[in-house]
């Protein structure tokens, strides 16, 4: 799909990917050059020239990001966490991405991958990363042990932007998306994903057949090429015990190996059925102000665990930053997700994304769409998407209990009411609309939906079709 240029920007992701060598990728990681053109920027709209909110370098340079257990963080953020990457105002940088749901079938997901075997390595003697590293070291706490607080998410990164600074504001244009290869010889060159429907999924008090309760796990393969997925089999988990010698009888800590000679592997499941691929990276965040350590499940203001799948190519989504840096991170790659992620996950799939970050300075937002942000803000090249959720700004709401307390408090109904809010600001601050304008507007042709139930911070979004205003 061709999409609008801004007038001073380079005209394409080609060009922004071709200024700076390859050579810090191994030769079959290289990034491939993305084929959708850059999104027409509001701070560079039609009949003006560059806008000076946005900082930019003479020559954008453009960075390779590996995911391994150097540039993986698991579970969290934090504004303490040192940057992997520091990247200046227009750079490109290619992020891979890994899912923590690898090990459902690591045959296919992890063996061979030298940068997933780095971070998954966890044998009785050593675990290179702890799961769950937004949870204290001491194992009193939460009674799960060491490392074991919350939050699931492998993130890479932090990436530090040069002059970022509280209240400014952070564009990150993705302008490509591809599948990380299973690098097992039976399985080489063929992509695969995992869908887990868990304890923590709207629909498990609400089964119909036995066994109940019960969590299963579906293994889907990913044809980029006919760009869509299918399922190869299922299996109900069962207890598996860790390379530690603790026994989990459900889906209660990242990275789980399974044993599959403990399961029975169901083929033939949804025979026919092809799913199209919607890829996308559930988790865009940067560091949070109000805590040291933040579980990466919830999500807020500062983005993080969206799970909207309109967080694709050709998309661009708009961050507040909230500390100096920004610390951006990106994790939680789907190839396909529903809206309400209602089960508990996405297509759970390792991706690799080609992306352009953008600084805007806080003292040149004034009359930017994105001027008065608190908020994670998506354009697509139709649209506006506006997320509210069921506490704005959870860590700030609830105090020191925050992070157990928001699992508690999640309703759809304060969640529609926040994004309500939202876009009635949007359209009174952006498009200069009365409140009586902007209600009816709302009501007849602004459409709201349920992004995802499962998240702790539950969320709805609401979509702004930029042709009602002629755009």
């Amino acid at each position: 799909m061709m999409l609008q240029i801004g007038r001073g920007w380079p005209d394409s992701a080609d060009k922004v990917l071709r200024r700076v060598s390859t050579s810090e990728a191994p030769e079959w990681q290289t990034p491939r050059r993305p084929a959708g053109r850059l999104l027409r920027s509001p701070a560079a709209p039609t009949g003006r020239s560059r806008s000076r909110s946005t900082v930019a370098v003479a020559t954008p340079r453009h960075h390779y990001l590996r995911a391994n257990n150097k540039t993986i963080h698991w579970g969290y953020l934090s504004k303490s966490l040192p940057p992997v990457l520091t990247v200046n105002s227009g750079d490109a940088v290619t992020i891979e991405t890994l899912t923590h749901h690898a090990n459902d079938d690591c045959e296919r997901m992890i063996k061979g991958d030298s940068g997933a075997e780095s971070v998954f390595h966890w044998t009785r003697e050593r675990k290179n990363i702890n799961r769950r590293g937004a949870g204290p070291m001491d194992a009193s706490i939460f009674g799960r042990g060491a490392g074991e607080g919350f939050g699931v998410h492998l993130c890479t990164g932090p990436v530090a932007i040069a002059n970022a600074e509280p209240g400014d504001v952070v564009e990150l244009r993705i302008l490509g998306i591809r599948p990380r290869p299973s690098a097992n010889a039976r399985f080489f060159g063929r992509a695969f994903g995992s869908n887990a429907a868990t304890w923590w999924g709207f629909h498990y008090n609400d089964l119909l057949t036995h066994p109940k309760p019960r969590e299963v796990i579906t293994i889907y393969e990913v044809d980029w090429h006919g760009e869509h997925a299918h399922a190869v089999y299922n299996f109900r988990w069962t207890a598996q015990r860790d390379p530690s010698g603790v026994l989990h009888p459900t889906i209660d800590y990242p990275g789980l190996p399974v044993d599959h000679a403990s399961i029975v592997e169901n083929h033939g499941v949804l025979k026919g059925v092809k799913i199209p691929l919607r890829p996308h990276f559930g988790f865009i965040g940067l560091a949070p102000k109000e805590a040291e350590v933040v579980d990466s499940i919830p999500p807020s203001y500062y983005g993080g665990n969206l799970d909207n799948w309109r967080a694709g190519k050709g998309a661009t989504i708009y961050l507040p930053v909230s500390v100096p840096g920004a610390l951006l991170s990106v994790g939680d790659p789907h190839a396909s997700q529903g809206d309400s992620e209602l089960c508990g996950t996405a297509i759970e799939c390792s991706l690799t994304g080609d992306f352009q970050i953008l600084l805007h300075k806080k003292c040149d937002l004034a009359g930017r769409p994105f001027a008065d942000l608190n908020y994670p803000l998506i354009e697509t090249a139709q649209e506006w998407v506006v997320h509210g959720f069921s506490l704005a700004n959870f860590l700030a709401e609830l105090g020191e209990a925050a992070q157990s307390e928001i699992y508690k408090k999640s309703s759809l109904d304060p969640a529609m009411r926040d994004a309500f809010w939202k876009m009635r600001r949007f359209l009174m601050t952006s498009k200069g609309l009365s409140e009586d304008e902007a209600i009816s507007l709302m009501s007849v042709a602004v459409d709201f939906g349920i992004t995802q139930v499962v998240d702790g911070n539950w969320c709805v979004h609401a979509v702004l079709r930029k042709s009602l205003f002629g755009a």
